[in-house]
């Protein structure tokens, strides 16, 4: 028997001004479309921005469904519309942004599960890493140099 370690390692940005530039214009462009997304039921607000290596920017807002689990997360919005609409491009960053309309998000939201699988099928197709910026609604703003950070020990094709 042998025991695995597995560490995960962050940069921790005090708030969105610490960013760089085209990382802050790109996490105001989260929060902004976040405004756009439709929660009626967890009354939890998300948007994403990414930046593609063709210098477009593509974001998405939650859009829940009445049918749980039929609604969509901001980071698969914009995922799937940039393999869509641009499919030979390669994601670049992830800016995500979340709020509630119960109390101030302060803490950093990252992907959830089903997104993190969705940027990592994306991340593998692409073989270049894809750096993710989160935050809540205010604070703290946390970058992962790539998905596989975030979820070590991904499932990928090559297990099919």
């Amino acid at each position: 028997m042998e025991n695995i370690s597995i560490i995960s390692t962050f940069t921790a940005f005090n708030s969105i001004n610490e960013l760089p530039e085209d990382v802050k214009m790109l996490m105001q462009q989260a929060v902004a479309i976040r405004q756009k997304s439709y929660a009626p039921y967890s009354k939890f607000h998300v948007g994403a921005a990414l930046l593609l290596d063709n210098g477009e920017i593509v974001l998405g807002s939650n859009q829940e469904n009445a049918a749980y689990p039929s609604g969509l997360c901001a980071e698969r919005v914009a995922v799937f519309y940039a393999g869509a609409m641009y499919p030979d491009a390669k994601i670049l960053k992830i800016a995500i942004s979340a709020a509630s309309e119960e109390k101030k998000v302060e803490d950093p939201i990252p992907p959830c599960g089903a997104c993190r699988q969705s940027i990592a099928e994306y991340e593998m197709k692409q073989d270049t890493p894809i750096e993710i910026y989160f935050m809540g609604e205010v604070g703290k703003v946390y970058k992962s140099d790539s998905l596989k950070n975030l979820l070590p020990m991904v499932f990928e094709s090559k297990y099919l």
